[in-house]
């Protein structure tokens, strides 16, 4: 739905949670995140954790909550597990990512993947109530984002030869994005130094750039984690 239609269709019907987990391994960004709870929704009992485990841990103690406000990077997940986690153990209660990632695809692949809404982090604090009124609705919320058709076609083409890759070249090309060095990939895979090298530069070749660090910002572009 819409997100503006949406949010018109509940206004001035308050929708008060009564429990709410906020998942976020930054205090200050909790700290926000209550205190418009605490001026929107007075009466709602808040829980925090800060990673994934322990918001797996405050579910399993009691499930009655109503809503769940995840981060998209915490340490302990990659990309979209945290989430998929969630909704596997926990169909039933809505889960809102929260992020200052504001990319279509990001977006479009958390609501694929389960998410009642994808509210970024840069939106005003009125914004972000009739955001979470629109879920405890019911409804899907989903940013308005600008449509870039030049960054569209950018990102389809860096889609697109991250697609011609092996699965063991993804596997590698995700260990580039997350820093690693060669000998550590040659480590955590249990190969040759020579067997990532030779990734290594199949991945180059086939992204069509000249160096790891060009491979590491094209597949940032696109969220990508391997």
């Amino acid at each position: 739905m819409n997100a503006l239609a949406g949010m018109e269709r509940v206004m001035g019907e308050l929708t008060s949670p009564d429990k709410v987990l906020i998942v976020d391994d930054h205090s200050l960004v909790r700290d926000g995140l209550r205190s418009i709870f605490d001026d929107a929704f007075p009466s709602c009992e808040i829980l925090e954790a800060d990673s994934l485990q322990g918001a797996l841990q405050a579910l399993d103690t009691a499930d009655d909550f109503d809503l769940v406000l995840l981060d998209l990077n915490i340490p302990d997940v990659s990309h979209l597990s945290g989430l998929e986690a969630l909704r596997d153990r926990f169909p039933a209660t809505p889960v809102v990512m929260v992020s200052g990632v504001t990319d279509r695809n990001v977006v479009r692949d958390a609501l694929a993947a389960g998410a009642a809404g994808f509210v970024p982090k840069s939106l005003k604090r009125t914004a972000i109530v009739e955001a979470l009124q629109l879920v405890l609705s019911g409804e899907i919320y989903m940013p308005e984002l600008e449509c870039d058709e030049t960054q569209a076609a950018e990102e389809d083409m860096i889609r697109a030869r991250i697609e011609t890759l092996t699965p063991q070249q993804r596997v590698v090309l995700g260990h580039l994005v997350a820093g690693r060095l060669n000998k550590q990939i040659a480590y955590e895979l249990d190969v040759s130094m020579t067997t990532v090298k030779a990734h290594v530069s199949a991945i180059l070749q086939k992204m069509n750039v000249f160096s790891r660090t060009q491979a590491v910002i094209m597949a940032g572009k696109i969220g990508f984690r391997g």
